[in-house]
C-alpha cells in the first residue's frame, strides 16, 4: 500500500507519498480500506516533530478515517467485510489501509459520504469527551468555543446548540463569524477587534461562561479564567498560544472554578472505547437526524497532503480539510 511518510521533522514538504508494508489486523482489530481522512492540528505538530505517535501506533499521521472494512482480526464481532465505517485513530489515517481497535470503529451515519464521515470521529470524540463528559455542560448553560470556524469549533457549536446550551464563539474574520452564526452560535466575537472577556461578560449579564473550550493555551489562560462564571470549567485542548503562563489561583478560588488540560490521542484504550461509545449513543443520532452536520471545507488527494497542510496552517479553512485516497 501507499502512505504519507514524514521523512524528517519540518515543513509540509516533509510529507512524502511512498510505498509501505500493508498493516495486518491483530486480535480485536479491524482493518479499514481508507477512502478519506481529515487533517488536524495534531498532524501538523507531528510533522514538525512535536507530537510523536503513542507506542504501538502507526508512524503515519492521521487521527481519523472513513472507508470500508477490509479484514477482521481474531475475536472481532459486530462487523462484516465491506461495512462502511469511520474510526478514531491513534495514527495511520494518511494511508490506504489502517488497523484500528474495534472499540474505536463507528458506523457511517446514514446518508453521509466517506468524505463527510471522515470529518467526524476526532471532533466528535474531542467535543463530547471534553465539553460534556468532563466539563458537564448542561442545557441552558453558556459555552464559549475559541476558534469557532475550525473543525472542532464548527462541530462544537452545532452540538451544544442542538443540546440546548447558549453558544458563544470567537473567530477572526467576518466570513468565519457569519458561518458560525449560521451553525447555531448565539454570539460571535471577532478576537482581532474586540476583547472577548468584556464581550462574554456583556452577553452574560456579568456572569461569564459556564464552560470554555480552549485551543490557545498559555496566551489565553488568564483571559479565559477572567471570562469564567462562578463554578465555571475551562478545558484546554490546544497550545497554539504557548505552553507556559501564570495562573491567578486567587481568581480561580474566588470563582470556585476549575481548569482542565486534556489530550485524546494518548488515552488508554478503555477510555477511548468509553468516549466512542458515548459518541455513538449521544451524538450519532443527532448527525443522522441532520441536526449536526459535517462541514467539509475542501477535499485534496492524499498524495498531495502537503497542500492540505499549507491551507490548514494559513487558517484559510472553515470546518475540515479532507484527504481522499483516490485509487
Amino acid at each position: 500500500m501507499h502512505a504519507i511518510v514524514i521523512t524528517e521533522p519540518g515543513g509540509p514538504e516533509a510529507l512524502t507519498w511512498t510505498e509501505v508494508p500493508d498493516p495486518v489486523p491483530g486480535a480485536g482489530e479491524v482493518l479499514i480500506e481508507v477512502a478519506a481522512t481529515a487533517v488536524n492540528r495534531a498532524d501538523v505538530m507531528q510533522r514538525k516533530g512535536h507530537y510523536p505517535p503513542p507506542a504501538g501506533a502507526p508512524p503515519y499521521p492521521g487521527l481519523e478515517c472513513a472507508g470500508r472494512v477490509a479484514a477482521l482480526g481474531e475475536g472481532v464481532a459486530g462487523w462484516q467485510i465491506g461495512d462502511e465505517v469511520c474510526a478514531l485513530l491513534s495514527g495511520g489515517g494518511y494511508a490506504e489501509k489502517v488497523a484500528v481497535p474495534v472499540e474505536q470503529v463507528l458506523p457511517v451515519p446514514d446518508g453521509l459520504s466517506p468524505e463527510q464521515a471522515a470529518t467526524l470521529p476526532e471532533v466528535a470524540c474531542t467535543v463530547w469527551s471534553n465539553v460534556f463528559m468532563l466539563a458537564g455542560l448542561t442545557p441552558r448553560e453558556t459555552v464559549l468555543f475559541h476558534g469557532g470556524a475550525s473543525g472542532i469549533g464548527t462541530f462544537g457549536i452545532q452540538l451544544a446548540h442542538a443540546l440546548g446550551s447558549r453558544v458563544l464563539t470567537t473567530a477572526g474574520s467576518a466570513q468565519k463569524l457569519d458561518r458560525c452564526r449560521e451553525l447555531g452560535a448565539d454570539v460571535v466575537i471577532n478576537y482581532r477587534e474586540e476583547d472577548f472577556v468584556e464581550r462574554v461578560r456583556e452577553e452574560t449579564g456579568g456572569a461569564g461562561a459556564d464552560v470554555i473550550l480552549d485551543i490557545m493555551g498559555a496566551k489565553y489562560l488568564d483571559p479565559n479564567v477572567r471570562a469564567l462564571a462562578t463554578g465555571g470549567r475551562l478545558v484546554v485542548i490546544g497550545l497554539q498560544g504557548g505552553t507556559k503562563a501564570e495562573l491567578n489561583l486567587g481568581r480561580l478560588l474566588s470563582k470556585r472554578a476549575a481548569v482542565h488540560a486534556t489530550s485524546l490521542r494518548a488515552r488508554p484504550p478503555a477510555e477511548k472505547a468509553a468516549i466512542v461509545a458515548g459518541v455513538r449513543d449521544n451524538v450519532w443520532p443527532l448527525v443522522a437526524a441532520g441536526r449536526v452536520r459535517p462541514i467539509v471545507d475542501r477535499t485534496v488527494p492524499l498524495a498531495r497532503a502537503a497542500e492540505a497542510h499549507r491551507a490548514l496552517e494559513a487558517s484559510e479553512h472553515i470546518g475540515k480539510i479532507i484527504l481522499t485516497a483516490d485509487r
